[in-house]
């Protein structure tokens, strides 16, 4: 339970106005910074009483009673403790020369507690659903706007890792992060295994030959097999090309059963996306320098993703006579190419601008969000029915952050609606 306080005293959420047992208005100018080890709760805390500023130490408990009980009397590491926070005051305490602490006794309404246990508990839903009419339109365009800054960065901070692992190589880094974004989120993993199998220099010597760069991306997707589609002819000559650049180059194949299709309609299958995969890396290997050379020009950017796959694809969704099916088009949509833009360009975007502190590049990497409509998702419609609507890209990506890495990890604590919740109601008085 002191946990409880010790969270309403970080983040100033016990109510107003605090007072001092005895007499004398409190205001927190500073709560400290919290302690994890042995001492007092909060060192270096500020608080005004009256006209005079106190800076020192702050400690929490329950009962005013556990700070004999925890035997702080007799230990010179709470001598400059100058705040006592309560929720029962049942004692006077004192420092070991016998002087008194001044002492503040908070008591909360019995709904607060209600609402901490819910927000604090495991249910799998978004715990704060009936609750968010509390939330004002500026905190939650604030907590948005920094949601989306994190979203941004994390990605940021995933691109600066790959581009460690290949030795600051920008290129292989984009290859690995346009191949998990046509992941589209159910592949996204097996697709970036994809691409780390792969050497961009082998890609290079074979960029003029389809047949073989096709070859490549599904052998090393563990797709082929001379022993399957027996009738299809591009299938056998890819199966051929495949265990002749294999042996030549050392090439091992990811496992087949890394890629998902279960829950996935056909045309969501990544044999097509493979196939454009490969086609990307044969027509645009410098695919990051053209992004930057487009900056922020979603009319410049947009034709960049407009790949064809080869003749074959396009009246088919996967290898085998099974496979045909009318004639789909031969590249990515619209939306698809937003999502591209969303989750691979503004990414890169940012990240490079970070390493070379370019603030105007980084400006621009979030104009992108804002510039794009909002994604349209299971997560996003999730809190659209809760009267969250997001105008625009950015706060999609937020939302998305939001259920993602507050609520379904369960850091309602963490996160900017349960504070404003908690302060309203740690400051609600009860019915009479």
């Amino acid at each position: 339970m002191e946990e409880i306080f010790q969270l309403l005293w970080s983040h100033r959420m016990l109510g107003l106005p605090l007072a001092l047992e005895g007499g004398g208005n409190v205001r927190v100018i500073d709560p400290g910074v919290l302690n994890r080890d042995s001492g007092p709760d909060f060192f270096n805390a500020k608080v005004r009483v009256g006209g005079s500023l106190w800076a020192g130490n702050v400690e929490i408990h329950l009962r005013a009673s556990d700070w004999h009980r925890h035997n702080h009397d007799s230990d010179p590491a709470y001598d400059n403790v100058i705040l006592h926070v309560v929720s029962v005051s049942d004692d006077v305490v004192r420092r070991a020369d016998g002087s008194v602490i001044p002492q503040i006794a908070v008591s909360l309404p019995p709904h607060f507690y209600q609402t901490f246990g819910y927000l604090t508990s495991t249910a799998p839903e978004i715990r704060c659903a009936s609750r968010l009419g509390a939330v004002s339109p500026l905190q939650l365009t604030d907590w948005l706007e920094t949601l989306a800054v994190e979203r941004l960065q994390q990605k940021a901070a995933r691109l600066e890792e790959s581009l460690r692992s290949h030795n600051g190589d920008w290129n292989a880094t984009c290859f690995v992060a346009l191949a998990r974004g046509l992941g589209f989120g159910l592949n996204s993993i097996p697709f970036e295994m994809l691409a780390k199998s792969i050497s961009l220099n082998h890609l290079r010597r074979h960029s003029d030959n389809p047949l073989q760069m096709e070859a490549i991306f599904f052998g090393q997707a563990g797709m082929l097999d001379p022993l399957l589609h027996a009738d299809d002819v591009r299938y056998q000559l890819m199966c051929r090309e495949y265990q002749f650049l294999a042996r030549k180059y050392s090439m091992h194949p990811i496992p087949r059963v890394a890629w998902k299709f279960s829950k996935s309609r056909p045309q969501n299958f990544p044999y097509r996306r493979i196939a454009l995969l490969a086609k990307a890396m044969a027509e645009t290997p410098d695919l990051l320098q053209r992004i930057l050379d487009a900056g922020p020009d979603l009319d410049r950017l947009r034709p960049l993703f407009r790949w064809k796959v080869e003749p074959y694809w396009t009246g088919r969704l996967c290898f085998g006579g099974d496979g045909q099916v009318e004639a789909r088009p031969p590249e990515l949509s619209d939306s698809s190419i937003n999502i591209l833009i969303i989750n691979v360009v503004a990414p890169l975007i940012y990240a490079y601008a970070l390493l070379h502190s370019d603030q105007d590049l980084k400006e621009s990497a979030f104009g992108l969000l804002t510039a794009l409509p909002p994604e349209r998702n299971a997560l996003v419609r999730d809190w659209q029915t809760l009267g969250i609507k997001p105008r625009d890209a950015s706060a999609s990506q937020a939302l998305i952050q939001l259920r993602k890495e507050y609520c379904d990890r369960h850091e309602c604590l963490r996160c900017r609606f349960g504070h404003h919740i908690l302060r309203r109601e740690s400051q609600l008085q009860p019915a009479q």
